[in-house]
């Protein structure tokens, strides 16, 4: 098992995680997902050998969040799923 932390951007009220751990969680070889939603981070553990990390990720950005490369200090525009 991997254990990676994503720094999600977009990310603001409990819709939103319910939303990240619902689409992720439900991916063959997620074992956990659990957000942070005041950090901005999503901590997922999978096993690489049944989903790559970039199926992950997509899984988040088809969710409607953004998933940045570096940690970022600015504020998203808001919650993405009440907009």
């Amino acid at each position: 098992m991997k254990q990676v932390t994503l720094n999600v951007q977009g990310m603001s009220c409990g819709s939103c995680v319910n939303k990240i751990e619902g689409n992720v969680g439900k991916l063959n070889g997620v074992e956990s997902v659990k957000v942070l939603l005041s950090e901005g981070k999503v901590d997922v553990t999978f096993d690489e050998s049944t989903v790559d990390l970039t199926v992950v990720k997509g899984a988040i950005k088809d969710s409607g969040y953004e998933v940045m490369e570096e940690p970022t200090k600015e504020d998203g525009p808001g919650c993405s799923c009440c907009h």
